[in-house]
C-alpha cells in the first residue's frame, strides 16, 4: 500500500504523527511519500510575529521538499524531516533557518541553500497544500494522510506522543479503514 504524508515541519503534532507513521509503515507494508502542506499558506497574513522567522524557515524547508519529491527521491525526504525533528523538536529548539541547513546537510544534500533559496519551488509547494487541503479539507491543518485507496485525504490522526508498536498499529489499523469509508468525515477530542 501506499501513503502520502503532508506536512509543514514546523508543527509538532505533525512530527509525532510522522514517528508514528514511520514506525508502523515496515509493519504494515506500507511505501511512503512525502508532500509540503503550508501552515504559512494556511494562515496568510495571520502569523504572529513572533512565529514569522520559524515559518519563514519552514518555507524554505518545503522548497527542498518539493524539489527532493520532483526528483523522487524520497528515502531523502525521510531522512530531512527526521533530522529537521531530532534537532527542533526532539532537542527542544525552535525552527530556524540553520537548523534547515545543517538538517539538509546531513540528509546527504549537495549545495542545499541553492535549492532552499530558490523561489521558483514555492509554486510546487502551492500546488502540493493545495493537493492536500482540496483532498481533507476546509478546516484542517498539517498532516494530512493520503492512503491509496480512499477518495480523500484526512487530517491527522493527531497523537499527542508516539505510542508504543500495538498501540501504534491499532490506530494504523482504525485509520485505514475509515480514510477509506465514503461516509465517514471526523472524529475529534478537546485538548486537554
Amino acid at each position: 500500500m501506499e501513503a502520502t504524508y503532508f506536512f509543514d515541519p514546523a508543527c509538532p503534532f505533525t512530527w509525532r504523527t510522522s514517528r508514528w507513521l514511520v514506525g508502523v509503515a515496515p509493519e504494515r507494508d506500507v511505501t511512503l511519500h512525502w508532500r509540503a502542506f503550508s501552515l504559512s499558506i494556511l494562515n496568510g497574513d495571520n502569523v504572529p510575529d513572533q512565529y514569522k522567522p520559524m515559518m519563514a524557515a519552514s518555507t524554505r524547508a518545503l522548497r527542498l521538499v518539493e524539489a527532493l519529491r520532483a526528483d523522487h527521491r524520497d528515502d531523502t525526504i525521510a531522512t530531512f524531516y527526521t533530522e529537521l525533528g531530532n534537532r527542533t523538536f526532539e532537542a527542544g529548539e525552535a525552527l530556524t533557518d540553520e537548523i534547515v541547513v545543517a538538517a539538509a546537510e546531513a540528509a546527504g544534500v549537495p549545495d542545499p541553500k541553492t535549492v532552499l533559496d530558490d523561489e521558483s519551488w514555492d509554486e510546487a509547494v502551492r500546488t502540493s497544500h493545495e493537493l492536500a487541503f482540496g483532498s481533507a479539507g476546509p478546516d484542517i491543518g498539517s498532516p494530512v494522510l493520503m492512503i491509496e485507496g480512499a477518495g480523500r485525504g484526512v487530517h491527522g490522526p493527531i497523537i499527542d506522543e508516539v505510542p508504543d508498536r500495538e498501540e501504534a498499529l491499532a490506530i494504523w489499523d482504525a485509520v485505514v479503514p475509515l480514510a477509506r469509508s465514503n461516509t465517514f468525515f471526523e472524529v475529534k477530542r478537546g485538548r486537554s
